[in-house]
């Protein structure tokens, strides 16, 4: 009888697991929308889109140098990690006249991963501040034009978050100086933005199978 007991449990304990966190996905599973229809960056630079694109988008500024260590984070614990996926892309916005530092900075992050989805637009003080007013936060901009800070943008461009986060309850942005940020929260919220749009492909396959 005991024996009996034991093969039940384990047979219907993994059972009872995997129906659990199934319906947390398909339930769940959605990252809060804080900023609806954001700007196109490719009003500022026709070379980057933002529709149709799930985007990382972060403010360098003038200074590259000093904000090298932001890029490599995010190179090494969200972008390598990510980068293969279709439709899945990194935008900066940094000040015109910035293209010689951000050839260098390119060249640094090929040296680590393939940089192809690396993408840097480019714009006027004017511009960029008032595209980073556009996301309606509740950070702000230095002096330099940069933020710590990097954004999830939907396809919709849409911006994503979180609206009950343990430590800071609405979170518009992640502090890509900050490794455990990166790894125990943004990595996460990443996925679950990239889960979001495989569900929806895979139903919109299976509607038009039947």
């Amino acid at each position: 009888m005991k024996n009996k007991f034991v093969l039940a449990v384990l047979f219907i304990l993994p059972i009872v697991v995997y129906l659990f966190f199934a319906s947390g996905v398909n339930n769940f599973g959605k990252l809060p929308t804080l900023t609806e229809n954001i700007q196109d960056i490719s009003s500022i630079d026709d070379r980057v889109v933002l529709k149709d694109k799930i985007t990382i988008l972060g403010f360098l500024g003038h200074d590259l140098d000093n904000q090298k260590g932001i890029a490599f984070n995010l190179n090494q614990k969200i972008y390598k990690r990510f980068y293969e996926f279709n439709d899945f892309q990194f935008v900066m916005l940094v000040p015109n006249g910035s293209e010689e530092k951000v050839a260098e900075l390119k060249t640094e992050l090929g040296n680590l991963a393939d940089n192809v989805k690396w993408n840097f637009a480019y714009g006027n003080e004017e511009q960029i501040k008032y595209f980073f007013d556009g996301l309606k936060t509740d950070l702000s901009l230095d002096n330099n034009l940069a933020t710590p800070y990097v954004f999830i943008i939907d396809k919709d461009r849409n911006l994503r978050g979180r609206t009950n986060d343990e430590d800071e309850g609405t979170m518009f942005g992640f502090k890509a100086t900050s490794v455990a940020e990166l790894n125990n929260k943004m990595e996460d919220d990443v996925k679950i933005i990239l889960a979001e749009y495989r569900l929806a492909l895979k139903k919109n396959n299976a509607n038009r199978k039947n």
